[in-house]
């Protein structure tokens, strides 16, 4: 009895320590799972892949004790909620005010209303942005019939403008909660994520670009978006990386697509999965599948910005089917495919170029001209002192002009007619070409061109009687024609003009000439023949009918421009055609603009923007910066240089002044922000444009968020040491002073982003911190 009782009393505390063994063992578990949801691990450039999202389904095992179970568990972030109120509210306060036309609103309201009438416009920059305006004018029921004529007129009762400015508001808005989920997978610290979004929400400029019909606040948040499930994906495994890394792919190519300066923030994100790549070269894994790693994420990061990209031209050729005033830019065969379109055609214009014809030539590539001459000749010597032909002047005119027109002729045959049937003119012919108006022979001589030298001069030939005998053949080349039999075609053929003599190109130089010249374009004969500037093609095209000089100019000056049937032209042809004009597009912008700015100028705020003045008031709307934060972030960059020249120096000597974990987190941070920043600044330096202080704002995003990370950074190396409590303290008494600066600065600056404030010259000269800032003031009478 007493063995077994004693038997008995051995099993019952086994399984009493079997019992206390697991509860210890789920106290441990549960310990781990909330030390992993505090202290987040570094990825790579991100947090580890096991931290907590803000809704997401968990499934717990609960150590083997009764049967397991499926849990859903939400997760709210109140100060997330909390900062996307307070954006909204600062965003979209008073937003329909002023009811003015505000800096280039001007220009995008003009692309809004040609969306809705479905009339085709050209601008530099991809249409995505001004897709989103139009959509919310659609829904707000706009009609597109408002005049946008000039900055501060009055906007009709008709124009919704609070939908017009709802995009623009939105996306400036959720750029506080976007810059505030960033920062969580970079910084250590929650509040650095707080600090930064606080920073982003209290910065005027970001205010102000925000609350009107303006693209940058759109192209930021795509951005910005697009680099966050960038790094998302980079610290996960499986579906959860590849939905990331496609959502990721997707908001890029939104953000090219809304403006070319997006294309360096896809740099970035190659950069970060392209360093994620790197790194796992070096892990002990098979060869297969890091090579099937590298190319999935490579496909998707190519293909699906490159499908959204396509996409929205695809949906820009199809909303605009009709011809209009910019047109003109395309090439004849594209603006012949729109309805109603190439106005300039006239009616029953004839397809086979012959002896005879009556031709416009249009340059093909690049800037929009036509072949071109008057009455006056080249001077007989240039500054430089060489000598010309002093023969009549050719060049490429932008503009419609009846001096455009020029006539095609058989060398060997005296009259102008046409004949019946028409000798038609075919690829290797030799022709010449005589000038409407003045009824003189296209030429060229040897003879250095006015502003190209090393090209020959082209001019028209007139005969003075001396010792330089015409030299007018040119022979026919089609340069996309299907066979060697091929026909010169009006529109759709495009040629080249070889000089019989020199064997020589016709080709339009890109250079202007000098007030001789009238500014016009200079035209030169080129011996390289396959340059792309000397394609042509003939545009309006119509049948010589009178013999009489008079009579063909009476002809030429009263022609009738009446469009004619569209031509078929594939989505791909005018897609690519529609890019090469984009590229090779010179920037409209006025150069020496009142308001233009340096990149030098921008890390110190030198200057500012006039966005709209008041008529009645001096109530005004600049896009200028929170000076505060502006000054601080500058710093902070040149800080963060100082601490990675001097951690480096520091590691090559084998100190190591941060913990490993820290350390990845500073370099992790630096290849996100730092070189983020550089990577959207330093391209403006190489530009040959206008610019504004507005190119600055997606460099200017990123170094906020360092600026963020610096403070981050500090704090971190003031905790590691347990006798720096007290200047800790203080530091964190310096930052919350600084940035209650921050706010009251902005409290102080946003008269100037709402424009609801008639300012007073006093009011003026107290936000005129800095000398170079010019604010407008009304006179009062």
């Amino acid at each position: 009895m007493d063995l077994d009782k004693h038997a008995r009393k051995r099993k019952d505390k086994k399984r009493l320590n079997e019992v206390n063994e697991l509860e210890e063992n789920c106290y441990k578990n549960s310990s781990l799972l909330i030390k992993r949801e505090v202290e987040r691990e570094v990825g790579d450039g991100a947090p580890a892949e096991n931290e907590l999202e803000s809704t997401k389904i968990v499934t717990t095992e609960k150590c083997n004790i009764g049967p397991s179970s499926l849990y859903l568990k939400i997760e709210i972030d109140v100060i997330l909620l909390v900062l996307l109120v307070i954006a909204f509210w600062t965003r979209l306060y008073n937003l329909e005010e002023p009811r003015y036309i505000v800096f280039d609103e001007l220009h995008y309201g003009r692309y809004v209303s040609l969306y809705t009438k479905g009339v085709f416009f050209f601008d530099a920059h991809p249409p995505l942005g001004k897709q989103l305006l139009y959509l919310a004018g659609r829904i707000g029921g706009y009609n597109g019939n408002f005049t946008f004529d000039r900055i501060g007129s009055p906007y009709s009762e008709s124009v919704p403008i609070r939908a017009l400015r709802m995009i623009p508001a939105m996306s400036g808005s959720l750029l506080v909660g976007v810059s505030y989920q960033l920062m969580l997978e970079i910084s250590t610290y929650q509040w650095t994520a707080i600090l930064a979004a606080l920073l982003v929400l209290f910065e005027n400029c970001f205010l102000a670009q925000s609350r009107f019909m303006l693209l940058e606040s759109i192209q930021i948040l795509f951005g910005l978006c697009g680099i966050y499930c960038v790094i998302k994906s980079t610290s996960k495994n499986g579906a959860a990386a590849v939905v990331w890394l496609c959502i990721g792919a997707i908001s890029l190519g939104c953000c090219f697509s809304v403006k070319y300066s997006g294309i360096y923030t896809y740099y970035l994100a190659l950069f970060l999965v392209g360093r994620q790549m790197w790194r796992r070269v070096g892990y002990d894994e098979s060869s297969v599948r890091l090579a099937l790693s590298i190319c999935w994420r490579l496909f998707v990061l190519i293909a699906l910005p490159l499908t959204v990209y396509i996409g929205v031209f695809y949906a820009h050729l199809t909303m605009l089917p009709k011809a209009g005033p910019h047109d003109s830019v395309m090439t004849s065969a594209f603006q012949a495919s729109l309805q109603g379109g190439l106005a300039s055609i006239t009616r029953g214009q004839p397809l086979h170029v012959s002896h005879g014809s009556q031709i416009t030539l249009r340059h093909s590539h690049g800037r929009t001209c036509w072949l071109h001459s008057h009455a006056h000749v080249y001077p007989v010597r240039y500054t430089d002192g060489r000598g010309s032909s002093h023969q009549q002047q050719v060049t490429c005119y932008s503009f419609k002009d009846v001096n455009n027109w020029w006539i095609v002729k058989r060398p060997d045959q005296a009259s102008l007619a046409v004949t019946n049937p028409p000798d038609t003119i075919r690829h290797g012919d030799v022709v010449q070409l005589l000038h409407g108006i003045t009824s003189r022979a296209l030429n060229s001589h040897d003879v250095a061109a006015p502003v190209s030298p090393q090209s020959q001069e082209v001019s028209c030939y007139i005969d003075y009687n001396v010792s330089m005998p015409a030299q007018n053949l040119w022979r026919v080349e089609i340069v996309n024609r299907d066979n060697d039999d091929s026909t010169w075609d009006s529109i759709r053929s495009l040629v080249r003009l070889i000089h019989v003599d020199s064997g020589s190109a016709l080709r339009f130089s890109g250079r202007q000439l000098p007030s001789w010249g009238f500014h016009q374009h200079e035209v030169v004969a080129d011996k390289v023949v396959t340059h792309q500037d000397t394609i042509w093609n003939v545009e309006e095209h119509r049948y010589t009918k009178a013999e009489d000089r008079r009579e063909r100019e009476r002809e030429l000056v009263s022609a009738e421009m009446i469009p004619t049937a569209a031509t078929q032209l594939t989505f791909w042809a005018k897609f690519m055609e529609l890019q090469h004009k984009m590229i090779a597009h010179a920037a409209d912008a006025p150069t020496g603009h009142m308001f233009a700015s340096e990149p030098t100028e921008w890390p110190l705020l030198a200057r500012s923007i006039a966005y709209w003045l008041s008529p009645h008031s001096n109530a005004q709307i600049h896009l200028i910066g929170n000076l505060v934060t502006w000054y601080a972030a500058s710093l902070s960059v040149l800080f963060y240089s100082g601490l990675l020249a001097l951690y480096a120096v520091r590691q090559r000597r084998t100190c190591s002044d941060l913990p490993p974990q820290a350390s990845q987190k500073f370099y992790n941070a630096g290849c996100v922000l730092f070189l983020g920043y550089w990577l959207h600044y330093l391209p403006y330096f190489f530009m040959d444009r206008t610019l504004f202080i507005h190119h600055y704002l997606p460099a200017y995003m990123f170094k906020i968020l360092l600026l963020a990370f610096v403070i981050d950074h500090i704090y971190y190396v003031l905790q590691l040491r347990k006798n720096t409590q007290a200047l800790t303290n203080l530091f964190v008494m310096v930052i919350a002073v600084w940035l209650a600066y921050v706010v009251l600065t902005f409290k102080k600056f946003s008269v100037l982003s709402y424009g609801n404030t008639d300012l007073t010259e006093s009011d003026l000269m107290n936000l005129r911190w800095k000398d170079t800032w010019d604010f407008i003031l009304h006179k009062r009478g």
